[in-house]
């Protein structure tokens, strides 16, 4: 009784729960829900929504409150015994999810349900739910032999370790990496921000001087700023290398193994399931329909950006020839050299648009946005149970007053966090009997924190990071849809998924907009319109390679699934150079093992998917083309956007929700008119 993640309370506990906790709680919640699961087949053989499927959805509900905090914890405070627990128990949950999704009597009950009267008298999103639920579990390997499905079971447990171990090597590269720089001088052309970080680094470390790590911002400090290029090409082969056979920790950390048992496993999970190869089982659940599609789509774009690409990378190297004399342009010089140019060309500093965006500013700005687009009111809560003293808590509240969602910000870089910027589902919307429960958010990413006196400083990359993970918030909080699998994001084409995110950082490059988020951190003075101006003339400087760039990795994941050769194994390096061929300008060291932590579809849910951000921001972007015309705080617009694609999870399918707030299917036009490239 006094295990807190047994208390299926709404919110996480999180100051109570420790590593002792995990395993009990989830070995008595698998037990409640097998139990729960047989209880309701037993009970009827006239099976309905309120008899079978609601409470499966309750016991699933707790299930997931209780694991969700463990998941977060493991990623943003882990530690050897958290993350013992936690793998400890992917195993349990894999063989549940693979038990359910092949159990026969449960198939068929939800086949009855379907095939019943009752089934035309349930609203769109009970149907849905149905109709997704049968084609799960054909992908589940309902239709196997007991042979081929307990391959199935054994396959699903093992990604799921593999995915587990590939983010622990990845977490423990990073950690494992730094460097003492103890004359300043070594550290030249780095801003004041950026040099007390690393001094701020260093005392945490106990070390006298400054102190650099693979920690993004510190990395990417040294990348854009750093005059001493020996200094740069040393940090950049310790971060290329991360988890790998080579770099500084050669060997200790290395994912190869884990990637190419990864890929087999998939292969073979897709063939179990009578696809041709993890591509098109990729697709059964996406709007893609086919990978032609996908490679089609990814290809005509690298076409249309190639030209404009190459001219960029050609600008560079005379850049850099010109002004540094720098015949043999590396990898370890494009941010830096790339920085010079912008202010070169553009007059425009990075370090000087940072001074106009703390984090004071841009929070209370990024919610002023919400209000003025969707009439929400959202508020800071101080008494919560947290697990960092970084944590922050708000309350979502529409005009009407209603409580409509809650989330957690975990803004900044630490050790034992996880790199990168993600929204996660805490808790989700449903209905339990007259109530709604609240549906919650954690909103995470990895910005520099403030420095003594000082409020964190974003970048204007942060600002429009912080919008993208904020849309992904308002998809799973602003749901109106009361029933569990498709609330919010749950249910949405992964391939869709990325539209309210993507949509949000159009504010970003709005004056309308960055009046609410801006103000210097030292005056309070908006972000002046020269400077604007200026961001505005650059905002496409080398969009050309950075969409090429995009399309290497998308084409990359989709072809190592799509043409997965047992014979040949993973051939992952082999597949990577032969796309940057086709459509890389730029191309890295031998030594570069970028496949290493690229955890979006190792780790992540991205397996033969990354193409979705690509895919979903045609759709983000012909979605914003309406604001354009018609005003980007247009009320009516908001309206339309919050009740056709925010409220309605995923009870429609995406294509059908986008016609019906944008009136006809979506055009690339707008997103190669925002990127700078000829349509």
């Amino acid at each position: 009784m006094n295990n807190p993640l047994l208390a299926n309370a709404t919110l996480p506990l999180f100051s109570q729960i420790t590593p002792e906790h995990i395993v009990p709680a989830i070995d008595q919640l698998l037990s409640e829900a097998r139990a729960t699961v047989a209880k309701h087949l037993a009970a009827s053989q006239n099976y309905t929504w309120k008899n079978l499927i609601e409470p499966l959805e309750n016991i699933e509900d707790k299930l997931n409150k209780a694991w969700s905090p463990v998941s977060h914890l493991n990623s943003v405070v882990n530690s050897d015994e958290l993350r013992d627990a936690y793998n400890a128990c992917l195993p349990k949950l894999s063989a549940y999810s693979t038990e359910m999704g092949q159990n026969e009597a449960l198939f068929k009950a939800y086949r009855f349900i379907a095939d019943s009267d009752e089934f035309a008298t349930l609203d769109i999103a009970q149907q849905k739910i149905i109709r997704n639920a049968l084609r799960d579990f054909k992908l589940s390997g309902i239709d196997l032999d007991s042979e081929k499905k307990q391959r199935y079971k054994d396959i699903s447990a093992q990604l799921s370790a593999l995915a587990s171990s590939y983010e622990e090597n990845l977490l423990d590269a990073t950690n494992a990496w730094n460097k003492v720089i103890r004359d300043e001088l070594d550290l030249a052309g780095l801003p004041k921000s950026a040099l007390a970080q690393a001094k701020q680094t260093a005392e945490s470390h106990n070390e006298i001087g400054w102190m650099i790590t693979l920690q993004f911002p510190s990395y990417i400090s040294v990348m854009t700023y750093a005059d001493n290029r020996e200094l740069r090409r040393e940090h950049y082969e310790a971060y290329a290398t991360r988890a790998s056979e080579l770099g500084p920790h050669a060997g200790q950390w290395d994912n190869s193994e884990n990637m190419e048992k990864i890929l087999a496993l998939r292969h073979e999970k897709a063939l179990l399931l009578g696809f041709n190869n993890y591509a098109e089982l990729s697709l059964a659940t996406k709007m893609a329909e086919k990978p032609e599609d996908v490679i089609d789509f990814l290809e005509d774009l690298a076409d249309r950006s190639y030209r404009q690409a190459r001219k960029d990378l050609a600008d560079l190297r005379d850049f850099a020839k010109q002004h540094y004399g720098l015949d043999d342009l590396q990898s370890w010089d494009m941010s830096y050299v790339s920085e010079k140019m912008r202010l070169h060309f553009y007059q425009l500093s990075q370090e000087e648009v940072k001074a106009y965006f703390p984090v004071t500013h841009v929070l209370p700005g990024l919610f002023a946005i919400v209000e003025k687009l969707y009439g929400l009111q959202i508020a800071e809560i101080f008494k919560f149970d947290s697990y960092h003293p970084d944590l922050r808590f708000f309350e979502i509240h529409d005009q009407a007053g209603v409580l409509r969602g809650q989330f957690y910000f975990d803004l900044y870089a630490r050790a034992k966090k996880r790199g990168g910027a993600w929204m996660d589902d805490c808790v989700a919307r449903k209905k339990i009997n007259a109530t709604i429960q609240t549906p919650v958010a954690y909103l995470t990413c990895n910005f520099t924190p403030a420095i003594g006196d000082q409020p964190a400083l974003l970048t204007h990359d942060d600002v429009t990071t912080l919008f993208h993970e904020f849309g992904h918030g308002l998809h799973h909080m602003l749901t109106q849809v009361d029933h569990l699998g498709v609330s919010g994001i749950n249910g949405v084409e992964w391939d869709a998924v990325e539209l309210p995110s993507q949509f949000m950082e159009n504010w970003c490059w709005e004056q309308e907009a960055l009046n609410l988020i801006s103000g210097h951190y030292q005056t309070g003075e908006k972000l002046p319109e020269t400077l604007f101006t200026k961001m505005l003339a650059a905002k496409n400087f080398q969009a050309g390679m950075i969409m090429v760039r995009q399309l290497e990795f998308s084409l990359f994941d989709f072809r190592i699934h799509k043409d997965y050769d047992p014979e040949q194994g993973g051939r992952i390096y082999a597949t990577l150079t032969e796309v940057r061929e086709q459509v890389a300008v730029v191309k890295p060291p031998e030594f570069n093992r970028f496949a290493h932590s690229f955890s979006h579809i190792f780790a992540g849910g991205y397996g033969a998917g990354y193409y979705s951000y690509k895919w979903a921001e045609v759709l983000s972007s012909d979605a914003f083309s309406l604001f354009e015309e018609k005003g980007i705080f247009d009320q009516e617009t908001g309206k339309a956007f919050l009740t056709n694609i925010l409220e309605r999870g995923g009870s429609k399918n995406a294509m059908e929700l986008f016609i019906k707030f944008r009136s006809r299917k979506p055009t690339i036009d707008a997103l190669l008119r925002h990127n700078g490239i000829a349509a």
